[in-house]
This record gives structure tokens, sequence and C-alpha cells, in this order.
């Protein structure tokens, strides 16, 4: 790219020309030449001054004459304001002129008014036959539309020049006036509402074919319009105009006009029909069902592909005639959805319209919908209030079902006025498990619906603590019928027990179900929401174990209250005649009835916890036993357990009570073990269950054929064993644990 040139110095032009000693020789020539090129320039710039000089006369002389010209047109505009100011001075009759000239005028007027008002009827007539034609189907071609326009316009100017010509007459001619235009009122009053009708219909005259009747509804609201504004700019320049001058221009009287708003009148009618479209779909189903209103939406989609298509090439692009469609579209759903919410009929409504919010976003954006034309957004935005309100809706009827259901499930409980129901296992049952777990699985299933792990984890939360507070009633409820029973026998109803196994296997039946609706929902959600979810199910399955190990516990305990009187006497005098038998008789007519109506998993439990039970009350017994008489104490002792081994094992298997009695055998041993090889039986029992030292000394202290300095070196030797083989409790707590030792004390106050 090339440097700029700049301006050109004497001396850079004459060194371009001498650039060596030899042009030297040129100076003369090259001077010559350089003279002839400015007399040249000089004769070209004395011709255009001259030729300036000119031309800027003769503009001064054309200006000079154009302002003479004004100033004598402004003197004669003058002369003839003035003449017109008063020109009595010019005619000397134009005061009669003017008033003869206003005469006619006023008769030609006054003629022409009565004409029209002797004709207005006939026109009348056919403008109404017209409409009525029109309006017989409003879904139609309305072929009279613009003839009934015009003619009513024609009409309507009358009318305004007529009354407004008559406002100096007197009040009964007005009054007069006033009659005769009652009739064209009411005509157009049908006719503005012939336009709203249609205007409301504007979508299904567009589907039927008839959108040039849409055309004609805008080209009058602009017709109308037009003359609205006139109105307008009339009266403002009536008001600002002398009086006289405003008379003077006909069009002036517009202030009579009454003024139609037909554009805002057609926009009101497309408004109203939207919202009474939403309202009246919304209203066919809000007493049967809301769900089916959302499900039965594809027309307002399938509308506004028509309004793009068809109703807004109808329109001037100023109506932005899709836009109004649009946003009111949007805000009759909001006021529909905004009904569905709070009504908060039914769970399932909510899920369900949480649903559709996000399907009609999704469908809003495939139909290209701008966002602003969806603004505020349905529900303000506040979906996710849906699912807070679907939640709490969940946790209310949970609430107020489960109340109800414990409220009748206790009062079964406690009043015990018939024998409890049989399942079809022929088990007594109680039906509070199955109705309970019929409404936890229908909610749950909504929540599932949802699909959302942290709305099923928070249902899963919440129903685990209907669960917990159902378990715990429970726990207080068979506390306080057995204390009943056991306090005041004979004032309280019968059948505990049987009520007490059937609440046990109402109990398992509902840890059965929970641990079925753990596997059930352990595939459908994350890792993040298993866990939880896992965490509260087991804890409800806990819970309902706890209940039917409760409720064993009641029976085993009731059994036991029934024996007080027999086991008051285990190692007491009466007890050498045998006392066992009782116990046992006992205790088998309470399992045969155990047998028949409880759970066979409950029932295995029963049988370990009732060993287990027996056990603890003849070593407690033992421990605080008075001196025995040896050695028919131990012969009674082997006795006792041959009987009762023989009764559990008609329950269980041979292996597990022998297992289970084998801590009575080791007692046995030391029981009959000599002073000499004692501690050996000790050693045998302490590796098993820990030195139970307290135990072992009352037991050889309680025994006849030992003496006190015999105990003492029998303990002495027990003592040293532990020490030196270093024995302490085992790692897991045996059934010795259960055995309490009395004071010496409290073993003499048994003898």
């Amino acid at each position: 790219m090339a440097a700029p040139v700049g301006p050109v110095s004497a001396a850079q032009a004459i060194g371009e020309y001498l650039q060596s000693p030899d042009d030297l020789v040129k100076v003369s020539a090259f001077r010559k030449k350089l003279e002839k090129e400015k007399a040249s320039i000089d004769t070209r710039l004395k011709i255009g001054v001259k030729e300036q000089l000119q031309a800027t006369r003769l503009g001064l002389k054309r200006f000079l004459s154009t302002r003479e010209n004004v100033q004598a047109l402004k003197d004669e505009m003058i002369t003839i304001e003035k003449e017109c100011e008063d020109p009595s001075v010019r005619v000397a009759t134009f005061d009669q002129i003017s008033r003869v000239s206003m005469v006619h005028r006023n008769f030609e007027t006054t003629e022409e008014m009565v004409n029209n008002l002797l004709a207005m009827g006939a026109q009348l007539d056919d403008i109404e036959h017209m409409l009525a034609a029109d309006k017989r189907e409003i879904i139609g071609p309305a072929p009279n539309l613009l003839i009934i326009h015009y003619q009513l316009n024609q009409l309507e100017r009358f009318r305004n020049q007529t009354l407004h010509e008559a406002k100096k007459a007197s009040p009964s001619s007005q009054a007069t006036l006033t009659r005769w235009f009652e009739r064209l009122n009411k005509v157009i009053a049908e006719f503005d509402e012939y336009i709203a009708q249609l205007a409301r219909n504007v979508l299904a005259l567009v589907r039927q074919g008839h959108s040039d009747v849409v055309v004609k509804i805008i080209k009058i609201a602009e017709i109308e319009g037009k003359e609205d504004e006139k109105a307008v700019v009339m009266r403002f320049v009536k008001k600002a105009a002398k009086l006289d001058a405003a008379l003077k221009f006909k069009s002036l009287q517009a202030n009579a006009r009454v003024f139609k708003h037909y554009r805002a009148k057609i926009i009101k009618s497309i408004t109203h029909s939207i919202h009474d479209k939403i309202e009246t779909s919304y209203n066919r189903y809000v007493e049967d069902d809301p769900l089916k209103f959302l499900n039965n939406l594809q027309w307002l989609y399938q509308d506004i592909l028509r309004i793009e298509s068809d109703v807004v090439p109808c329109f001037p692009p100023d109506y932005e005639i899709y836009n109004l469609y649009l946003r009111e579209y949007h805000k009759a759903l909001n006021g529909v959805v905004k009904k569905v919410a709070t009504a908060k009929t039914d769970a399932s409504v909510l899920l369900a319209l949480y649903e559709w919010l996000k399907e009609y976003k999704e469908n809003m954006k495939e139909l290209n919908v701008a966002p602003e034309l969806m603004d505020p957004p349905l529900l303000d935005g506040n979906e996710q209030g849906l699912i807070e309100d679907y939640v709490q809706l969940i946790i209310k009827k949970l609430d107020e079902w489960s109340a109800n259901l414990m409220k009748t499930e206790i009062a079964e409980f406690t009043k015990r006025e018939e024998a409890p129901e049989l399942d079809s296992d022929n088990l007594y049952s109680m039906q509070g498990g199955v109705i309970l777990f019929q409404m936890v699985n229908q909610q749950v299933d909504l929540a599932t619906e949802s699909k959302q792990g942290a709305i099923l984890a928070r249902v899963v939360g919440e129903t685990n603590r209907i669960m917990r507070g159902i378990q715990d009633q429970w726990v207080k409820v068979v506390e306080s019928e057995f204390k009943k029973q056991m306090e005041k026998p004979d004032e309280v109803a019968g059948g505990l027990v049987e009520y007490c196994i059937a609440l046990a296997n109402d109990q398992i039946k509902s840890a059965d179900f929970c641990e079925a609706l753990l596997a059930r929902l352990e595939p459908l959600v994350s890792e993040k929401y298993r866990v939880p979810i896992t965490e509260r199910l087991n804890n409800a399955i806990d819970g309902y174990l706890d209940i039917a190990k409760k409720c064993m516990q009641t029976l085993i305990d009731m059994i036991f209250n029934d024996l007080k009187p027999a086991t008051k006497n285990l190692f007491q005098p009466p007890w050498y005649d045998g006392a066992m038998r009782q116990i046992v008789e006992t205790m088998r007519d309470y399992m045969t009835d155990y047998q028949s109506y409880l759970n066979s998993a409950l029932l295995e439990l029963l049988v370990e916890d009732l060993m287990d039970a027996f056990i603890v009350t003849y070593l407690n017994a033992l421990a605080n036993a008075p001196k025995l008489r040896m050695p028919a104490a131990a012969e009674r002792f082997k006795e006792d357990v041959t009987e009762v081994f023989e009764f559990f094992t008609t329950l269980t298997s041979t292996q597990d009570v022998e297992t289970r009695f084998e801590v009575l055998e080791m007692v046995l041993s030391m029981l009959e073990a000599s002073r000499d090889i004692a501690f050996l039986s000790f050693y045998n029992f302490a590796k098993v269950h820990g030195p139970n030292i307290a135990f072992v000394e009352a037991l050889f202290k309680s025994r006849s054929d030992f003496d006190r300095s015999a105990v003492s070196d029998i303990m002495d030797s027990v003592k040293r064993k532990v020490k030196d083989e270093g024995l302490t409790d085992p790692p897991d707590p045996t059934i010795m644990k259960k055995v309490n030792v009395g004071n010496v004390f409290s073993r003499f106050l048994r003898t």
C-alpha cells in the first residue's frame, strides 16, 4: 500500500527537475515554462471571479423582487380580511341577504330531517330483517354484515346531527326526537351485541371457513375506531376554538356521537370466550373427576395451531392476536389449575396435576410458544408446592385412617366381646394389619407414579412414623390390659390370651407385608433413596417383631402368673412330695390353645422363651432355696427335669430341649457332687456360663450335707480355680445372667 502524498514544497518541486549538475543548463527553459503556466492560471481565475459576481448580482435582484411581491400579497390579505370582517362596508343589504340565506338553509335542513325521520322506520325494518337473518346462524357467512353496518352508520350520523341541532329546542321537542330514535338505539345495541357474539366465535368461524366474516368484523372496528378518533379530535377543537368559529364546521357537531370502542369490545369478547371455554370444559368434569379435564386438553393445542395458521392472517399486526390468545389461554388455565390444586380432593389428582404441568411446558415448547406469553407460569411456578401438598395430603389421610383404624382395633382388643376372627389358616387374627397395608400400598403406589425417589422416600418415612406410632400404642395397650388382668382379674373381660395370640399373628403378617413392600420398592429407586427407604421399612419390621415378642412374653407371663402358687413351693418342703406335675399340666393346657391358633413361627419362639422362662424360674427358686434335704433334693431335681424335658419334647425337637436343659444338668451335677470333686463340676459349669460365684456359693450352702467348713473349703477351691484358669463371663451372656441370687435374709424368709 502506497504512502499518502502530502503537499509538495517549492524546493521539492525544483528538486525533481534539478537532479544532476547537467540540469542547470535547463533552468532558463524551466523558468519560461512556469511563467506560461502562471499566466494561464491567472486568466482562468479572473474569468471565474467575474462570473461569480454576475450570479451574485442577479440573485440579489431576484430576492428584492420576491420581497416586494410578498409584501404586496400581505397587504392584499389584510385588505381582504378587513372587508370580510365588515361586509356592510361594501354591500348595504348584506345583513338581509345573510338572514334570508340562513332561513333558506334552515328550510332545506328541516325538510331533509323530516324526510329522513319518515324514511327511518322502513330502513330499520330492512335492517332488523337482515340482522335477524344473520343472527339465526352465528357460525355462518353473515352476508348482510357490512350492509347493516353501513346503513346503521348513516342513521346514527343523522341521529347525532339532529340531536345536536335540537339542543336549543324546547324540552318537549327534544323528548319527542328522543322517542323517535329509541328504536334506532335498540337496533344499534342489538348490532353491537351481534358483533360481540361474532367476536366470541372467531375461532369457530375460521374453522367453518368463514374467515371473511372475521375480516369484516375487523374492518367495521377500524371504521368505528376512526369515527371515535375523529369525534375526540373535534371535541377537543371545539373546546379550544371559539364557539362561533366551531359552528362554521359541520364536522364539529360530532360531540353528539356515542363512542363505540369496537376494538376494545372485540378483544374483550375474545378474552371472555377463551375463559368461558376453559371454565366450561373444567365444569364438565369437576364433579366426576378433575383429572379428565387435564387429560382432555388436546383441543387447546389444536386451537393454538389453528390460531397461528388461520386466525392471525385475519387481523392486522397491531392487534397481536396470537399473543392475545396465548396469554388468555394461559391465564384461564392458571385459574382452573389453581382450583384443582386448592381443592385437594385426592392425592392422585395433585400428582397427576404435577405431571401434567411438566407435559404442558413441553408441549408449549414444541409449539414454539415464547416464554413471555406464559408469564406468570402456572401456579406461579410453584409446582414443587404440589408435591408438598401431595405428601401432606397423604400424611393427613394416613393419620386419619390409622387413627380410626386403631380406635376400632383397640376397642375390640380391650372389650373382647367376641372371640377373635379366624383367618384362612384357621388361626386367630385381627384385620388391622391387612387394612393398614392396603392403605399404605395405595399411597406408596401413588408416590411411585411420581417417578421421584425423594417423594417415595418421604412417603415411606411418614409411613414408618405411622407404623411406629401404632406399634407404640399396642405396647401400651398390651401392658395396660395385662396389668388389669394381674391386679383385678375378676373385673376385666376374658379372652386376653386369645387376643394376644391374634395380635401377635397380625404383627407377623404386617412384618411380612412390610418386607414385601421393601422388596417391591428397592429396585425402583437409586442408591441415594434406597438406603433411607430400607432403613425405615426395616425399622418398621423390627417394630412389628418386637410387638409379636411382647405378645409372646405376655402369654408366658400369664402362664407363670397362674403358676405362682406352684413355683412358690419349689425347693420348699411341699416340693419334695412332687409339685412339677401341676406346673407341667398348666403349661400343657396353655400350649394346647397356643398350638391351635398361633402362627407356627411364633410358636417356635414361644416354646423357646417358655423353656427359658421355666429354667430361670426354676434356678431362681434353687438359688434362693432354704436348706435342701440331700440326697432327696437331688432325686427330686432329677425327676423334675425329666418330667419337664418330656413335656417340652412334645413341643420342639429333642436336640433343642437338650441344648437348653444342659444348664440344668450342670447344676444337678454340682448339686450331686461330693465335697472332693465339687470344684470339678463347677469347672465344667463355669467354662460355659462363667463363674457365677454367688449362685454357686448359694447352691453349696443350701445343701444339707455340707457344713459351713465344707462350703468354705469348696468355695476356696472354686475361687482358686477361677483365678488360675482365668475364668470370666462368656462374651455372649447365657441364661445364668437372668438368675437372681437373693441375700441371706431373703433366703431366711423363705424357710
